[in-house]
């Protein structure tokens, strides 16, 4: 397994699978799904179907992103698992740095969409999202406490909300009482 500072330097040419791979799908899915969920709930009739797709695309590639990111922070603990070990990172075909910049690209093309499509509310609300999952529960709560889950749930509690804040621009008690009820549920 070849290490390098270079973007393009892998020991194997990665395809579009190992990118796929790192913004783990099935989260992202689940997430996307109480997004909508919040959606629907904030729309007194039906919502802004094109608003809403815009929104699910920009939350979703964020998600992705802090997916990416927890990879590339974690790949050298999950090279010694034998669940995690054959992720693109870890694996080799992908770089630490690839993996950032990926998910540097996810991110920002995320942000924007929110922040010029649907509303600066929710791009501010996803990105304090991201940095929860990526920095503060990657980086630090994971390693730091067993309580990891318990604390660091709240940015896993908080796509209800931004499909709310997205349909109406606003926060909400009720949207509140949508992340207090996911959080209350996570561990």
């Amino acid at each position: 397994m070849e290490e390098s500072i270079g973007l393009l330097s892998s020991s194997d040419k990665a395809s579009w699978k190992d990118y796929l791979a790192l913004c783990k799908p099935k989260v992202v899915l689940l997430m996307l799904l109480t997004v909508f969920v919040g959606a629907f709930i904030a729309s007194p009739d039906w919502p802004d179907l094109m608003r809403l797709n815009i929104a699910l695309l920009g939350i979703g590639a964020c998600a992705a992103s802090g997916a990416a990111i927890n990879h590339m922070i974690d790949h050298r603990l999950d090279a010694k698992m034998a669940r995690t070990k054959n992720r693109p990172i870890p694996k080799g075909v992908v770089t630490p740095l690839q993996g950032l910049v990926f998910a540097l690209i996810l991110a920002i093309c995320g942000l924007s969409l929110l922040w010029y499509q649907v509303n600066p509310t929710t791009a501010w609300l996803t990105l304090f999202s991201l940095i929860g999952y990526a920095v503060i529960y990657t980086l630090f709560l994971k390693r730091a406490t067993p309580q990891n889950i318990t604390i660091g749930g709240l940015a896993g509690a908080m796509p209800p909300l931004l499909g709310w804040t997205a349909m109406t621009g606003q926060i909400e008690p009720n949207a509140l009482l949508l992340v207090l009820i996911i959080f209350a549920w996570t561990p």
